[in-house]
């Protein structure tokens, strides 16, 4: 969530109207986020929440809208899309848009985050992987390995001295990732980033998955390491953490042998992806975005993977199973 586009009262009221929902009296941008613009929309409707997408096309909202009413129908926790015209018919500046109804609940801290807490988001993973079964539509993900070597390159010509030795090292990762043999892994819709600000508790209950931009097909594993390294990482890896999420995925959808054994692979490599990904969008677009806009350091994840790589995959196994 980020403000690249802005958006005008009278844009703002033409999208309320489309709905059904009369004028818009404020608006309010979210500076929180990296891909998208979003803004709250208040009005004598209460308040909404209004996203331009900033990088997906009509196909991309009709793909997200689509899963969003899958997994809803299946009892997965979302915010709703407001009923009104078809994905992709309302745009700004060319761009479309998609008005949802507020999520309830809270977003928490990383202090925050519990076992219990670490364990609901587990659960709720493993259910959208087991719902996402049978969704009969295809995407491929913006984020696979040629998309990545593309960020690098764009990194590269930026020309910052400053960045010259990590891109360097993060093209020698992926050099090595790319030479190993492809594992061969359960795959299904994942969710593909979903971080504490894309969760929304009301106690230990999950009240909301929010931010399904990203979904696409995927390796289910790799949702869950992206989410292990979401929620369990402060100074460094909590394993109290770890395992109780693990366990209550582990219980809801039982991981496989394969699985267990790619997890130091998959753990690293989801750490590359998003040390580029945070160089690309944030370290890269420092002063875009507004005001107040919440800035991602790409050197945590370069932590993360440093942290992973200290295991054997042997030693990280036995380290989430408390053996």
């Amino acid at each position: 969530m980020a403000v690249y586009t802005s958006l005008e009262l009278e844009d703002a009221s033409s999208i309320t109207r489309a709905h059904g929902l009369g004028e818009t009296r404020a608006i309010v941008p979210i500076a929180a986020g990296s891909v998208n613009s979003n803004y709250f929309l208040d009005g004598d409707f209460g308040r909404v929440f209004l996203r331009i997408y900033e990088e997906q096309e009509r196909e991309g909202v009709e793909y997200e809208w689509a899963l969003l009413q899958h997994l809803a129908e299946r009892g997965i926790p979302l915010p709703r899309i407001l009923p009104g015209p078809e994905p992709g018919t309302l745009a700004v500046e060319g761009k479309p848009v998609a008005l949802f109804e507020l999520a309830g609940g809270e977003e928490y801290c990383q202090k925050r985050i519990t076992p219990p807490r670490a364990a609901a988001v587990g659960e709720a993973l493993a259910r959208v992987h087991l719902a996402g079964r049978d969704f009969p539509l295809r995407k491929e993900s913006r984020f696979g390995r040629p998309e990545l070597r593309q960020r690098l390159r764009l990194a590269e010509s930026a020309g910052r001295p400053e960045l010259r030795e990590t891109l360097s090292e993060l093209h020698r990762l992926l050099d090595a990732i790319e030479a190993a043999p492809a594992p061969d892994l359960p795959q299904g819709v994942i969710h593909g980033d979903l971080f504490r600000d894309n969760v929304k508790y009301e106690g230990d209950a999950i009240r909301a998955l929010l931010d399904w931009e990203s979904a696409s097909d995927g390796t289910l594993l790799y949702d869950l390491i992206v989410t292990m390294h979401a929620f369990t990482f402060g100074d460094d890896f909590d394993f109290e953490l770890i395992r109780a999420l693990f366990d209550a995925y582990d219980r809801t959808r039982p991981l496989e042998a394969r699985e267990w054994n790619a997890i130091r692979d998959v753990a690293v490599e989801a750490a590359i992806r998003f040390t580029i990904t945070r160089i690309t969008d944030f370290y890269l677009r420092s002063g875009e975005g507004g005001e107040g806009r919440v800035m991602k350091d790409y050197r945590r994840f370069i932590a993360r993977r440093k942290s992973i790589e200290a295991f054997t995959s042997k030693e990280l196994i036995e380290a989430i199973r408390g053996r």
